[in-house]
C-alpha cells in the first residue's frame, strides 16, 4: 500500500510540474510542445493518410467507445454477484471522464491553433489519454490472470500499446501538446491505481479461468 501510495503521489506531482510548466511557459515544457505539433502538421500537410488514420484511430478505441463497452463486463460481473469488480470497473472507468472534466476545467488550457480536426473543449489534460489508459488498465487488472502466462505478456505489450497509440494520435491531429498528453496519462494511473487500492481488490485467484 505504501508503494501504491508513493507512486500516486509521483504521477499526480508530475500532472502538477506539466501544469506550472507550460502556465509559466518553461522551455522544457514549450519546446517539446512546439516541435512536436509543428513537425506533425508538416506531415499531415504532404501525407494526405496522416488526418484519416490518426483520427480514425482516436475515434474507433477513444474512451467514449470504452465507457460504452464496459457495460457489458459489469453486468456480467453483477450477474456473477462479484459487486466490488462490478463497482470497481464502473467507479474506474465511468469515473475517468469526471477526473478528466474536472480537471480540463480547473486548468483551462487552449487547444494548439494548429488543431487538424475538430474537438471541443480545452486541452489540459488529455481526455482520450487518460481514459484509454484507465479503461484499458482496468480491464487488465481485472481480466489479465485468466490467460495462459504465454498470451498474458502479448496482451498487456498490445495494451500498452493502443494506449501510447491514442496519445500519439492527439498530438499527431495537434488537438493536443505533448504535456496535454503526459498528464492524461499520469492522471489517468494515479487515478487508476486509487480505485485499485480503495476497491481492496487484487484480482487474484478471483476467478477460475487456468493461468497456465
Amino acid at each position: 500500500m505504501t508503494n501504491a501510495r508513493t507512486a500516486i503521489v509521483a504521477a499526480l506531482v508530475l500532472v502538477a510540474v506539466l501544469w506550472i510548466g507550460w502556465v509559466h511557459h518553461w522551455a522544457w515544457v514549450d519546446g517539446p510542445d512546439t516541435g512536436a505539433l509543428d513537425a506533425a502538421y508538416r506531415m499531415a500537410d504532404t501525407h494526405g493518410w496522416w488526418v484519416p488514420l490518426w483520427d480514425g484511430l482516436s475515434t474507433v478505441v477513444g474512451p467514449g467507445v470504452w465507457r460504452v463497452l464496459v457495460v457489458v463486463p459489469v453486468l456480467l460481473e453483477l450477474r456473477r454477484h462479484h459487486m466490488r469488480t462490478a463497482c470497481f470497473l464502473g467507479v474506474s472507468i465511468w469515473g475517468s471522464g469526471v477526473v478528466s472534466t474536472v480537471t480540463k476545467h480547473l486548468a483551462d488550457r487552449d487547444r494548439p491553433v494548429t488543431q487538424l480536426v475538430s474537438a471541443s473543449g480545452t486541452s489540459f489534460p488529455s481526455g482520450h489519454a487518460l481514459g484509454v489508459l484507465v479503461a484499458v488498465g482496468a480491464l487488465l487488472v481485472v481480466y489479465s490472470h485468466l490467460l495462459r502466462r504465454s498470451w498474458r505478456a502479448v496482451v498487456v505489450a498490445l495494451g500498452v500499446l493502443l494506449v501510447v497509440a491514442v496519445g500519439v494520435a492527439r498530438v499527431a491531429l495537434n488537438v493536443h501538446h505533448p504535456s496535454d498528453v503526459l498528464a492524461g496519462w499520469a492522471l489517468g494511473y494515479a487515478w487508476l491505481l486509487l480505485c485499485v487500492c480503495l476497491s481492496g481488490t487484487l484480482y487474484r485467484g478471483r476467478y477460475t479461468g487456468s493461468t497456465r
